[in-house]
C-alpha cells in the first residue's frame, strides 16, 4: 500500500469488527515480510495505528488470538520494542519503561536539560553484535526515552587499523538495523582541538613526554613505578611534543602520558598514555598531516565534552576507566559529561574482539567479515538472521550491568518467531542415492499433473506456489530404509500410500508405493517429502550448515584463539529442490520441509559468468539456526 492509502486505513480501525475486518486484511498483507509500515524504522503510521488498534478491544482481542499472522507479529513487536508507544497510549503514565524483562528506568540525570547520546566505534573492523547493543541504547535512549539526539562519531585515531572500507561498512549496517544519527562526525575532525588540549594539559604540568620502552612501561605500570621522565620540566615536554608532531627521530620515541598517579590502586589511573607517533601509516582522511594521533581514553571525554553529548553508554569493560574519564574533564575544565555503563553481550564459543576477528579474515580462516560464522552484523545477516529479532533480541536485554555469558539458542529463537508464521515452504532431497518410487493404485495419476497450493499452510498471504504429481516421485535415500514392509507412510501435501515392497539392495535405487490417498495421516508415524521424477526439471541447490569457530565455551583474555579454533566448521550437500526456489533471490527465507529454515545466499540467476564452476548454476541455501541446537 502506498502512503496515501495507510493513512485513509488508520482512520478506518476503530469500529466494530465486521467493519474493520476488511481493513484489518490489507493491513496483514501489507505486513508480510515488513518489520514496519513503511521504510526500516518506526514511522508516524506505525504509531498512530498501533494506538488506535491498542484502543478497540474487538481488534486487540482478534490480534491476541493470532487471526492476522502478520498484524499480530507487528503489533507485538512494536509493543516490545519500541515502549514509548505504549506509553504515550497510557496517557502520560511514564512511571515505568520496561521492554519485555528489561527494565529501561535508569533516571538518567538531568534529562530535563535535554539528551545527547552518541555511538563511537572504530573504523577498523565491522561491526559485530556487541556494537549492535551499544548502538541501540544509544539510539533508545537518546531519540525515544528521552526525544533527543543520537551522535555517530567514528574514532579514527589509529591509521595502521582503519580504512574507508570499514566506515562506510559502519555506516550501513547502522542504517539495515533502522538507526539513522543526526549527525555524523569523525575524531579526526577534531584533531587540531585535541592537540591543543594536550598542549594545554602539558603546560598545566599534567602531562609529561616519555620515552621509555614498552616492556618496562607495561611493568612499571603494574608495578606501581614512577617513569624516570615524569619531572620533566614544562618546557622540555613542550619541545618534544613539537618534536612529536614534526615525527623527528626524537619525537618518534616518545609519547605523551598524562600526569595522574604512579600507584593509583585503579591501574586504569597509573599514567595512560595520551598521544603517541605513528609516520607509517598514512590516515584514510587527514593522509600525511599528522605524525602523532591522540589515544582513545583521551580523545573521548575531550570531543564527548566539546560536541555536546549529554550522557555516554559505554559497556562495563570501561567502567575502571571512567575516573579517567572523569579526571580529564575536571582537569581541562570542560562540560560535565554524565555515564552510564551496560553489560557487553557474551555468548558460548565466541569472541568479539574486533582485533582476533580480522585475524580470521586476514590468514583465510573464513570468507570475509561476513561469513555467516561471524559474530557480525552482517554475519548473523548472512545466516539469516532478521534486521527486526535482531533489534528485539538486543533491546530485550535492556542496559543492565549485569555480565552474563549466553547461549545462542535464545538469540536464533528470538529469529524463529520472525520468520515462521511468513516464509514460504519448499522441498529439497539430497542428490546422494535418491531412490525412485513408482506408485500404483486407482489413484496415482496417470500422467503429471500440476496444482497450485499455498507456499504457508497457515498464511494465506503468502502465495501460491505449483506443485507436480505424477506417477513416479523421488524420495531421500535413509527415508527408504526405515520403510518396513506394507506399512503405511504420509507422502507430505499428497495423502498416504503404502509400502508394498522393500528391496534389499543398498543403496536402494527402485521400489514400489501403492497410494491411500483416504488414509488418516494422523496414523502414520512418518511424514515423508517427496519430488515428482517426470515434469518440470527439478532446481540444483548447495545446503550448507555451520558450526562454531571455536570449541571453548570462554576463552581467556591470555588463551591463543589457534589453540581452540574448530578445524570443521562448515559443510554442504547437493540436493533437489521444487521449481519454485529457481525463483529465489539472495537474501530471501524459506522453510524446507523437515530440514528447516533457510536464507537464500545466491539464486540461480545471482551467478556472474563463469563463476558457477562444473556443477553449473545452483541455489545456494544457508541453515538457519532456530534455537534448539546451535550449529
Amino acid at each position: 500500500m502506498k502512503h496515501e492509502d495507510l493513512e485513509v486505513l488508520s482512520t478506518k480501525l476503530s469500529g466494530d469488527f465486521r467493519s474493520i475486518e476488511p481493513h484489518l486484511r490489507d493491513l496483514d498483507k501489507h505486513l508480510t515480510l515488513r518489520s514496519y509500515l513503511e521504510g526500516y524504522s518506526l514511522g508516524d503510521l506505525d504509531r498512530k495505528i498501533w494506538q488506535t488498534l491498542r484502543a478497540n478491544k474487538v481488534a486487540i482481542g482478534f490480534i491476541r488470538r493470532n487471526g492476522l499472522p502478520n498484524v499480530t507479529r507487528w503489533f507485538t513487536f512494536i509493543e516490545q520494542s519500541h515502549p514509548d508507544v505504549q506509553e504515550e497510549a497510557k496517557a502520560g503514565d511514564a512511571s515505568s519503561k520496561k521492554v519485555g524483562a528489561a527494565n529501561y528506568n535508569l533516571a538518567l540525570q538531568d534529562t530535563e536539560k535535554g539528551v545527547v547520546t552518541r555511538f563511537l566505534p572504530e573504523p577498523s573492523g565491522y561491526l559485530h553484535i556487541g556494537h549492535a547493543k551499544a548502538a541501540l541504547l544509544s539510539d533508545y535512549f537518546g531519540h525515544v526515552a528521552h526525544k533527543g539526539q543520537m551522535r555517530l562519531r567514528l574514532d579514527d585515531t589509529n591509521p595502521a587499523k582503519e580504512s574507508e572500507e570499514f566506515q562506510d561498512a559502519i555506516v550501513e549496517d547502522l542504517a539495515l538495523m533502522g538507526i539513522k544519527a543526526d549527525i555524523l562526525t569523525y575524531t579526526s575532525d577534531y584533531f587540531d582541538y585535541l592537540y591543543d588540549m594536550c598542549k594545554k594539559l602539558i603546560s598545566m604540568g599534567k602531562a609529561y613526554a616519555d620515552d621509555t620502552d614498552q616492556e618496562t612501561m607495561r611493568a612499571q605500570r603494574m608495578d606501581g613505578i614512577p617513569s624516570k621522565h615524569r619531572e620533566r620540566p614544562v618546557e622540555e615536554n613542550l619541545r618534544i611534543f613539537e618534536e612529536m608532531k614534526k615525527g623527528s627521530d626524537e619525537g618518534r620515541a616518545h609519547c605523551i602520558r598524562a600526569k595522574i598517579s604512579a600507584d593509583d590502586l585503579n591501574k586504569a589511573m597509573r599514567d595512560p598514555v595520551i598521544y603517541r607517533c605513528n609516520v607509517t601509516d598514512a590516515h584514510h582522511r587527514t593522509g600525511r598531516k599528522w605524525n602523532m594521533y591522540p589515544m582513545y581514553d583521551f580523545a573521548c571525554p575531550v570531543v564527548d565534552s566539546h560536541e555536546g553529548v549529554t550522557h555516554a553508554l559505554r559497556s562495563t569493560e570501561y567502567t575502571d576507566r571512567n575516573p579517567q574519564y572523569q579526571w580529564f574533564l575536571d582537569t581541562l575544565g570542560l562540560r560535565q559529561v554524565h555515564m552510564w555503563d551496560f553489560a557487553r553481550m557474551n555468548f558460548i564459543r565466541t569472541f568479539l574482539s574486533k582485533r582476533k576477528l580480522a585475524k580470521l579474515v586476514e590468514s583465510g580462516k573464513v570468507w570475509g567479515w561476513d561469513d555467516p560464522r561471524m559474530p557480525t552484523i552482517r554475519g548473523v545477516r548472512r545466516r539469516g538472521m532478521t534486521v527486526a529479532a535482531l533489534r528485539d533480541f538486543i533491546i530485550r536485554q535492556g542496559p543492565s550491568r549485569n555480565v552474563v555469558v549466553m547461549d545462542w539458542t535464545s538469540f536464533w529463537n528470538a529469529n524463529k518467531k520472525e520468520i515462521d508464521p511468513v516464509v514460504p515452504r519448499h522441498t529439497a532431497l539430497l542428490q546422494r542415492y535418491t531412490v525412485k518410487a513408482k506408485l500404483t493404485g486407482s489413484e496415482a495419476p496417470t500422467g503429471v499433473v500440476v496444482e497450485q497450493r499455498q507456499k504457508h499452510p497457515k498464511n494465506p498471504s503468502v502465495g501460491m506456489k505449483d506443485v507436480v504429481f505424477s506417477p513416479e516421485i523421488y524420495l531421500d535415500q535413509e527415508d527408504a530404509k526405515s520403510f518396513k514392509a506394507n506399512e503405511e507412510v504420509t507422502l507430505m501435501g499428497w495423502g498416504n500410500a503404502f509400502v508394498r515392497e522393500v528391496p534389499a539392495e543398498d543403496p536402494i535405487t527402485n521400489m514400489t508405493l501403492e497410494l491411500n490417498l483416504k488414509g488418516d495421516f494422523k496414523a502414520t508415524d512418518k511424514k515423508i517429502t517427496w519430488l515428482s521424477a517426470l515434469g518440470p526439471e527439478l532446481v540444483p541447490a548447495e545446503l550448507w550448515d555451520f558450526d562454531y569457530l571455536i570449541t571453548k565455551d570462554k576463552l581467556e583474555e591470555d588463551d591463543n584463539v589457534e589453540d581452540f579454533l574448530n578445524p570443521n566448521t562448515s559443510s554442504a550437500e547437493d540436493a533437489w529442490c521444487d521449481g519454485g526456489v529457481g525463483q529465489l533471490r539472495a537474501d530471501d527465507i524459506i522453510q524446507l520441509e523437515r530440514r528447516g529454515f533457510y536464507r537464500v545466499d545466491k539464486g540461480l540467476d545471482d551467478w556472474k559468468q563463469g563463476e558457477a564452476g562444473p556443477k553449473g548454476p545452483r541455489v545456494v541455501l544457508f541453515n538457519i539456526p532456530t534455537g534448539k541446537a546451535m550449529k
